[in-house]
């Protein structure tokens, strides 16, 4: 692989092992009003904006509950998780060490919130490693535009043609391969059905960052 002057990082399912933390909650807090969680439910919430998610479940459910407050007891669900329980994924740590030895700049470009992020860089020891993390509502659109990463690479202060992007789902590769960027598509046990897609238009597949360090 060429080089880079700078590596753009999505966190859930890519830096971090914490996918799980979704169905977690998507499980818990549905079960706990008791509401059976179907496979429909799931795939509609993925990838939307907190609030989105939140009006869609309340509406649909019709649940006496905010979107503030539902937003709110999701965040505090998973905050515990991101606080205590979730790792990095293999090798991650590794390759960042590797890559900030290179004087390599290291982006975030994330759609989760800083009430997860922190704690969670903190736990495992990388807080502070990345020159800029950004997220997807400072720019209003979901990763499947390329608005994120341009935006990132901006605050980075590098060209889009000069960053590699590392991400696990389809829409944020997709995303990202519009800015112009190349994409390194990671697995991720939640989207493992997406892999031979993943495959067909990233730039590159990883199984894990263990292939990535040497380069």
């Amino acid at each position: 692989m060429r080089k880079f002057e700078a590596a753009i990082f999505d966190l859930d399912g890519t830096v971090i092992d914490s996918m799980y933390v979704w169905a977690k909650v998507d499980v818990d807090f549905l079960t706990e009003r008791g509401i059976p969680v179907t496979r429909e439910y799931t795939e509609t919430v993925r990838g939307m904006f907190f609030e989105t998610a939140a009006e869609y479940t309340r509406s649909t459910y019709g649940l006496d509950e905010s979107v503030e407050e539902i937003v709110r007891i999701w965040l505090d669900m998973a905050r515990y998780e991101y606080a205590h329980n979730v790792r990095l994924k293999p090798y991650a740590r590794e390759y960042l060490d590797f890559l900030k030895e290179r004087s390599v700049k290291l982006g975030m470009a994330t759609s989760s919130n800083p009430y997860l992020l922190e704690p969670v860089l903190k736990n495992n020891g990388i807080d502070g490693y990345f020159d800029e993390i950004c997220y997807t509502s400072q720019v209003g659109r979901n990763k499947s535009f390329p608005d994120i990463y341009v935006y990132t690479a901006k605050k980075l202060g590098v060209s889009e043609k000069n960053c590699v992007v590392f991400e696990d789902i389809p829409e944020g590769i997709s995303g990202a391969k519009k800015a112009d960027m190349y994409t390194v598509a990671v697995y991720d046990e939640a989207s493992k059905d997406n892999e031979q897609y993943l495959r067909s238009v990233a730039d590159r597949y990883i199984f894990d960052f263990s292939d990535m360090l040497g380069e």
